[in-house]
């Protein structure tokens, strides 16, 4: 179920958009939103009014652009560090999910660059949809979710459930990717789920609630097949479940190593030409 999301705005990117495309699913329509927008601390008090007077005025083109009913949108100005806020936020409303834009940084950039959408997934828990500066935002029709045997690719798979049982002609993509790490690709093919236990139970799961669902593999390069199946199918939405890795005496830390390391779900944030929300379970 997703009944509160938090909107976080900076002015930029098409983070609005996307909401107000999502805002048109039917399970999607009685949430909640939450728009918020950070203020980072200035030098000097005047620098300081001047960054409140923008921020105000962000948040009121927000809403206004999003044109939701009053009872259904909330707005929070806070001063802090935008990744820190983010974050706490999201825990003080129990956000079922964030929306935010993304400048699509490689693992290197984000760090040096000091992502704030990068910072946000690695120590928030909720399902995150990240929404690049240069993707067109379409209506949701098909989603395509990651599937494998993991928890984090069965949550992604409710999701997306959830998001398509009431969407007329809407179509669930299950994608099953054959791993060959020396990049040797193969051609996009359809295939039949009988032949493969873990698609099996998915599209069967599917099937109980209605969706219409096909299965495509490839193989290759995880990350770059995921991509390369998205755009080839058309996807409006692509859904990656991400492991946690992270020990819990790690959770309050930004695990570096995972953020320098051959990350699939950093991969696909960066390169993908749809959005994608990324999930992972709470462990």
């Amino acid at each position: 179920m997703i009944e509160k999301i938090l909107l976080a705005v900076s002015g930029l990117g098409h983070a609005e958009e996307m909401l107000k495309t999502l805002k048109e699913i039917p399970s999607i329509q009685q949430a909640k939103v939450t728009v918020l927008h950070v203020v980072p601390a200035q030098t000097t008090a005047t620098a300081m009014t001047d960054k409140w007077e923008e921020g105000g005025k962000i948040l009121a083109n927000a809403i206004q652009t999003l044109n939701l009913d009053p009872s259904q949108v909330s707005s929070i100005l806070r001063q802090g560090e935008p990744k820190d806020v983010v974050c706490q936020v999201a825990d003080e409303i129990d956000a079922d999910l964030i929306i935010m834009g993304s400048r699509g940084l490689k693992r290197l950039q984000s760090i040096l660059s000091n992502s704030v959408s990068q910072y946000v997934f690695q120590l928030s828990s909720r399902p995150m949809l990240l929404v690049k500066d240069d993707i067109y935002v379409k209506k949701i029709r098909r989603i395509m979710v990651a599937i494998d045997n993991s928890d984090a690719a069965k949550h992604c798979l409710n999701l997306a459930l959830f998001l398509l049982r009431d969407i007329p002609g809407g179509q669930l993509i299950l994608s099953n990717i054959n791993t060959d790490l020396r990049g040797k690709t193969s051609e996009v093919s359809e295939i039949n789920p009988e032949k493969n236990p873990t698609l099996a139970a998915a599209v069967a799961q599917a099937q109980r609630q209605g969706v219409p669902v096909r299965c495509y593999t490839s193989s290759g390069k995880p990350g770059e097949e995921i991509c390369r199946l998205a755009e080839e199918l058309n996807i409006d939405l692509l859904l990656l479940g991400s492991p946690d890795r992270r020990p819990s005496v790690a959770k309050s830390f930004v695990d570096i190593d995972r953020l320098v390391g051959a990350s699939l779900s950093d991969y696909v944030r960066v390169n993908a030409s749809c959005p994608v929300l990324l999930a992972r379970t709470v462990g």
